[in-house]
């Protein structure tokens, strides 16, 4: 994997602070135009459809679910786009709502099928967001509740959603292991909900139906009649009275959606008050404005950037305890490594700086910080923009293979929680030693700045275009200048597009495409989240040291 040398890093005091503001906020209003699509799929109409229906949009379901005048974190939003199912161009949202939200003061995973996207039906991408958002909950100890209205597998593609490990019956299994674990699983159905996706009312802790609205059947009237003959209802099949007073395959009966949405957090009124597993501080906000990430940020993706800088946004107080500062300047600070709070929690921080690429001095020096973080059981941040590791007989014969592993090894051991967050170049083995999705963060931010891919769009023309050129001639015809500079050009163009954080984000590479005014925010949740679990001892491999 390559990093590029010919990154700069623009003088402090000198950038174009009013362009680069410029430039993110209307990258932020295209992040918000395809937000837009993702929540109101269908439009007014759908709402008013659903309305007749004597039904709520699944957002304004959970806004009543979580406590008053807080926050529900969506993960996911722009998950679906561009996917290009057969006879489907789009899937909005993966057609399924997750997130977290706070119930009684708990934190608590929330998933919510979307009638308005194919009736809710699990697309290959709406189980990949749907298992994410269990092993979410799962890995940080979240009760879950999900709000049902499903017709189950999207038949044209069950071979692609059924069969195996991570399709349908992982969903299932994934509820039976975290109800073991004592995490509770409750549902809600407000609509049909029918052969797999009957298993998610059937297999809750819990389930809620709604009397004329929810129905739960393995197979559906029109299946029923065709495999026995026998002709019925839906609601005499499988509807709330049939399930809570007849078969027991659900514990509540309710009338209407509002009634229904009281009685889930009724259930969970009970549960113990969960607490971070660590030493907070007071939290105080930082002294430097988080506003003045947009001036810092330059909108070149590949210029250098002032991760100093950017952390005193972040950081309580804006202070930064930094490790070793001083040592090798040019080299060994293209990553900052250092302490800081974040709303008052702890953090250890390893961070791309300058123009990112990872010398051995670098790649060292946070080794060592991820090693000793772990010892201390403090959570580790890590801010990714690196173009990949430094190459070349120098860097070589200094080890940058040996240490770079060394690194990719502490970040894949350390047992501390672990979030990565992307503000730049995110290229070859960088992104494995600044733990990309490959090791397990426990939360993944991307931003309208990230680009993630094998290598930028550039070097990759570059090593294709040598590679075509020997080819051609090899037969005997050779490229000719314009032959070279459309293959440059399409290579460029695949790569950058496949790099952009709509393109991954679409494919859940990310947790969610940040504007950078809700950077600090979004980080302290994903912290205090993943430290309601308690730390355990540090455990490391073979350093090659």
């Amino acid at each position: 994997m390559t990093a590029s040398t010919t990154a700069s890093v623009a003088p402090a005091g000198d950038a174009p602070h009013a362009e680069n503001r410029s430039f993110w906020l209307s990258e932020e209003q295209r992040l918000d135009q395809l937000a837009q699509l993702a929540m109101w799929p269908g439009g007014q109409k759908a709402v008013d459809r659903l309305a007749a229906q004597g039904k709520r949009s699944v957002r304004e379901l959970i806004s009543m679910l979580i406590d008053p005048g807080t926050e529900f974190y969506e993960l996911s939003r722009i998950a679906g786009f561009g996917m290009d199912y057969p006879g489907v161009e789009d899937v909005p949202c993966g057609g399924l709502v997750t997130g977290i939200g706070k119930i009684h003061n708990n934190w608590t995973m929330i998933f919510a099928n979307d009638s308005r996207v194919k009736a809710g039906t699990y697309f290959p991408i709406t189980l990949k967001k749907h298992m994410r958002a269990q092993a979410i909950a799962e890995r940080c100890g979240l009760n879950c509740v999900y709000i049902a209205d499903s017709g189950g597998a999207f038949l044209p593609m069950q071979a692609d959603v059924f069969p195996d490990d991570q399709h349908f019956g992982s969903m299932f299994y994934n509820m039976a292991r975290m109800s073991a674990q004592g995490l509770k699983q409750i549902t809600l159905s407000t609509g049909g909900n029918t052969a797999g996706g009957a298993y998610i009312v059937f297999m809750a802790c819990q389930s809620v139906m709604i009397d004329q609205k929810a129905y739960s059947f393995l197979g559906g009237p029109p299946l029923v009649k065709m495999a026995t003959g026998e002709e019925i209802s839906a609601e005499d099949l499988g509807g709330a009275r049939v399930h809570t007073q007849v078969s027991g395959g659900a514990d509540h009966f309710c009338t209407t959606q509002d009634e229904a949405i009281a009685r889930v957090r009724e259930i969970l009124c009970l549960e113990k008050p969960r607490q971070v597993q660590i030493q907070r501080f007071e939290a105080r906000p930082p002294s430097v404005s988080p506003e003045q990430i947009y001036d810092l940020l330059p909108a070149a993706i590949h210029q250098g950037i002032d991760m100093r800088a950017v952390l005193q946004c972040l950081a309580d107080d804006s202070m930064f305890s930094e490790y070793k500062r001083d040592y090798a300047p040019g080299r060994g600070d293209n990553i900052v490594a250092g302490k800081m709070r974040i709303q008052g929690l702890p953090v250890g921080v390893i961070a791309s700086n300058s123009v990112g690429i990872i010398f051995v001095e670098a790649a060292r020096k946070a080794t060592e910080w991820i090693v000793r973080c772990s010892q201390e059981k403090i959570p580790l941040l890590f801010i990714q923009s690196s173009p990949g590791y430094m190459v070349g007989s120098e860097s070589e014969h200094m080890g940058i293979g040996k240490y770079g592993s060394d690194m990719v090894r502490a970040v894949s051991c350390a047992q501390v929680p672990r979030i990565q967050l992307v503000l730049g170049p995110d290229n070859g083995a960088a992104n494995y030693g600044m733990c990309g999705r490959a090791y397990r963060p426990h939360f993944l931010f991307h931003t309208m700045r990230s680009r993630t891919s094998v290598m930028s769009g550039r070097s990759a023309a570059g090593v294709l275009l040598s590679i075509e050129e020997r080819k051609r001639k090899a037969r005997g015809n050779p490229m000719s200048e314009e032959e070279k500079q459309a293959f440059s050009e399409k290579m460029i163009n695949k790569y950058d597009g496949e790099a952009h954080p709509f393109y991954c984000g679409a494919r859940l590479l990310s947790d969610r495409v940040l504007k950078f005014s809700e950077m600090r925010d979004w980080l302290a949740m994903a912290f205090e989240v993943s430290l309601l679990k308690g730390i355990g001892d540090p455990s490391f491999g073979n350093f090659r040291f």
